[in-house]
């Protein structure tokens, strides 16, 4: 069995951003243009947004997203993606080969060295070819390519597949990439939802390597572990079979059927299993989490992980020990966290641990065990 290595780390954030007041402005028209036709109608009027609110309620004040303008059109309120030609590189490959050259640049790794590449999101722009397999064409990889996806633990999974892939011998450097292009599913006319989330790409290198190396700044893998539970407080609808739900398959209805969430059972389900997954894989490694010189968690709610780490340590616990990216960036789903790793890491001496862990839809939590080289 091989030791596991991430020896590279990129992160791509899109130039746009959009800030809460800029969001809620836009949100805010289109609920003025809906009520006129609800009381109409004399149905019960939709509920405007709040910047001051959505900072409360999620720590967010801006987020950054590959196209604003379609979003911020009351008329439109998505992003305006242009098609392209099927012999054109698609824009979820062109985001993941941002990160990814970035990650083999850090890792000081050629594309012809890897020999898998894993595209793992919490959305993938199609289900074949595979994103993977597209990029590993661009990039000029060797051996193959495969997606898949967890949500918002997707990067997390990823590196868990990866790493006993190369722990193993099965393979020898794998590419994980996680490119985010959340908004494109997004409902911005859902109060509930429509602010929380952005996007951004992010890659890793996993390689092997020899009993007695060490490679100073780069995070040895020794352990991963997933955890599933079936939930449906957070879904989505929208796949190949929504269409056959329509009276005319040819014109889908997405009512319904984008990204939904119980927010108020999210917090507290996910606050609790959380806990329980952190303390006890570290309890596997005779570790506990005043043990753990520092945590990148899931960037989806500031208020969520001050709590899990409450309840982990007894007290609260600041940004050098649990660093958020969530502020400026919102939730990037699975890319989240890796960011909040690639930010914060310089300052950790050899010996320290780490500990990477996601957690979102499914339910599903991921987590790695990291110890600086």
């Amino acid at each position: 069995m091989h030791r596991v290595i991430i020896s590279g780390i990129g992160v791509e954030i899109p130039e746009a951003s959009i800030t809460n007041d800029e969001l809620v402005e836009s949100f805010n028209a289109w609920v003025e243009l809906e009520n006129v036709k609800r009381a109409e109608t004399g149905t019960e009027p939709l509920q405007k947004s709040d910047a001051d609110f959505i900072v409360h309620a999620s720590g967010i004040k801006k987020r950054h997203v590959v196209e604003r303008a379609g979003i911020l059109d009351p008329t439109r309120m998505a992003p305006r993606l242009p098609a392209r030609p099927d012999d054109a590189l698609s824009l979820q490959a062109e985001f993941g080969i941002a990160s990814a050259r970035k990650a083999l640049a850090h890792a000081g790794t050629e594309p012809g060295e890897i020999d898998l590449v894993m595209v793992s999101s919490s959305h993938l722009q199609r289900p074949y070819p595979a994103i993977a397999i597209e990029m590993q064409e661009a990039l000029g990889t060797s051996g193959a390519g495969f997606d898949m996806g967890l949500g918002c633990s997707s990067a997390a999974a990823a590196l868990h597949v990866a790493t006993n892939l190369v722990r193993s011998g099965a393979q020898k450097k794998v590419l994980v990439t996680t490119p985010e292009i959340i908004t494109g599913h997004l409902n911005f006319r859902d109060r509930q939802t429509h602010f929380i989330f952005g996007d951004a790409s992010v890659s890793m290198v996993v390689e092997a390597i020899e009993e007695g190396e060490t490679r100073p700044g780069r995070f040895e893998v020794l352990d991963t572990r997933l955890w599933t539970q079936m939930s449906s407080n957070i879904r989505t609808n929208l796949g190949y079979l929504t269409r056959t739900t329509q009276d005319d398959p040819y014109m889908i209805d997405l009512e319904g059927n984008m990204i939904k969430q119980v927010g108020n059972k999210v917090f507290k389900e996910v606050t609790v299993a959380g806990h329980k997954f952190i303390v006890e894989f570290l309890a596997e490694h005779g570790l506990t989490p005043q043990g753990i010189r520092r945590f990148w968690l899931h960037q989806a709610n500031a208020r969520m992980n001050a709590m899990i780490l409450k309840l982990a340590f007894g007290h609260e616990v600041g940004h050098d020990r649990a660093p958020m990216v969530l502020e400026r960036l919102g939730n990037t789903a699975g890319a989240g966290a890796i960011i909040a790793l690639s930010e914060n890491h310089a300052d950790m001496k050899p010996g320290d641990f780490g500990l990477l862990c996601a957690f979102g839809a499914g339910y599903s939590i991921g987590g790695a065990l990291l110890e600086m080289q």
